[in-house]
């Protein structure tokens, strides 16, 4: 498995943000996480990249336990977060090259113009991060999470904030890494998870809802997930 996730809880004072959560992905799967604000996507995530400990569960990123062996995930993982925290006073390049110093990575300067390439920011590498437009500054994000070749991509609300063009580059851009990586990527759009996905993960109030295969519920999945995430009477 790329991912195993099992019983997984996270507590913030009095209120569990997240209550026995369970998965896993497998090597090659773009899986959706779907849910509406608040429901608990982004702490799953969290925990998965080691940036939160779960108060309960446990979790492995290719066959590693996240919290004992966190600097060998860590290079399993690529993490794009919801925020995309980068560097607007740095150019292009020159941030991607302080990432590659972070990784330790080999031949840095060809693997970064590479990865320019394969995120479509060959126009725009000239300028610092801060000119750049929204749709841009993902891509930059999104070139920082793949410069070390992890295996598993975490995704959290990449598309949030785009124009409808840029949209749709950046969906073609995460089913295009999906080939060679597991991809999970949060969302709270049906749309985008009925373009993109092998599989959906439902998440609500804290607790996974549903892990179904996308041909089960492509056709009816607005109904299908009012139905998951609509409180019972």
């Amino acid at each position: 498995m790329s991912i195993l996730v099992q019983n997984i809880a996270k507590q913030f004072g009095t209120q569990w943000a997240v209550q026995d959560v369970s998965f896993d992905l497998r090597p090659g799967e773009i899986v959706g996480f779907l849910g509406p604000n608040g429901a608990g996507k982004s702490t799953t995530l969290k925990m998965i990249t080691g940036s939160l400990v779960p108060n309960r569960g446990e979790i492995q990123v290719m066959g590693l336990a996240v919290g004992p062996n966190f600097p060998e995930t860590r290079q399993h993982i690529g993490y794009l977060p919801e925020n995309n925290p980068l560097y607007l006073e740095l150019f292009v390049r020159a941030h991607l090259d302080f990432i590659a110093q972070v990784h330790k990575i080999p031949n840095a300067r060809h693997r970064i113009e590479e990865v320019i390439q394969l995120v479509g920011l060959e126009r725009e590498a000239h300028k610092r991060i801060g000119q750049l437009s929204k749709g841009y500054r993902q891509r930059v994000g999104l070139a920082q999470a793949i410069l070390h070749d992890p295996d598993v991509l975490i995704l959290d609300e990449p598309t949030t904030g785009l124009d409808p063009n840029q949209l749709v580059e950046i969906r073609q851009l995460i089913k295009t890494l999906g080939e060679k990586k597991t991809v999970l990527f949060s969302t709270h759009i049906l749309s985008e998870v009925a373009a993109l996905c092998d599989r959906v993960l439902v998440i609500h109030h804290g607790q996974l809802r549903a892990d179904s295969p996308i041909h089960e519920v492509k056709e009816t999945i607005d109904d299908w997930f009012q139905t998951l995430t609509t409180p019972t009477k």
